[in-house]
């Protein structure tokens, strides 16, 4: 089984993003599941999703407690939250973080990506230019990281679950599979 834990904060897209991913999976022959944790439900309040895909049944409906993928929407998010909890080793981490700062030292045993998805979104008009909405982008990143999924199948998902600007985020997702990269030491 595939366990993926999403970060990011409310109006980014956080719960789309676990659902994107549960119908991409889909698409590939996995049997799903996408769950939403939400805490004080807010715009701008930390929220976390989940998805599992697996090629068996999935009778587990609790939390991922130790996913083997970390998707994070909100770099912000490193200071007071323990991104990499349970993360399996080896486990890889995929974080939406600016071009151009350098990336701050972390825990060798797990494998790091990133790519500026904010400034993509930007680019591609999805959301606003102060609140830009990430998820299409960072799943676009997803797809270059995670073997399981195909950049086809993310982009068939992201064209059904997108609510507006289809092509865009489906342009967006393209663009971050190409400019996700990963961090070295």
């Amino acid at each position: 089984m595939i366990e993926v834990r999403f970060h990011g904060r409310g109006g980014q897209g956080v719960v789309i993003a676990s659902e994107v991913l549960a119908n991409a999976a889909f698409r590939e022959g996995f049997e799903v599941a996408s769950f939403p944790y939400f805490g004080v439900e807010r715009r701008g309040a930390p929220v976390t999703a989940y998805a599992r895909f697996d090629r068996k049944p999935i009778r587990l409906r609790s939390s991922i407690y130790e996913p083997d993928y970390v998707v994070v929407l909100d770099s912000s998010l490193m200071k007071g939250v323990d991104l990499v909890d349970g993360l399996k080793k080896g486990g890889t981490v995929l974080f939406n973080y600016p071009d151009g700062r350098a990336f701050p030292s972390l825990m060798p045993e797990y494998r790091y990506f990133t790519l500026d998805a904010t400034s993509i979104a930007a680019e591609h008009r999805i959301g606003s230019k102060v609140a830009p909405i990430v998820n299409t982008a960072i799943m676009g990143g997803f797809a270059r990281v995670c073997d399981e999924v195909s950049l086809e199948s993310m982009l068939e998902s992201i064209r059904d679950k997108a609510p507006v600007k289809k092509e865009e985020n489906m342009a967006a997702a393209m663009e971050a599979y190409d400019r996700t990269k990963e961090v070295t030491s």
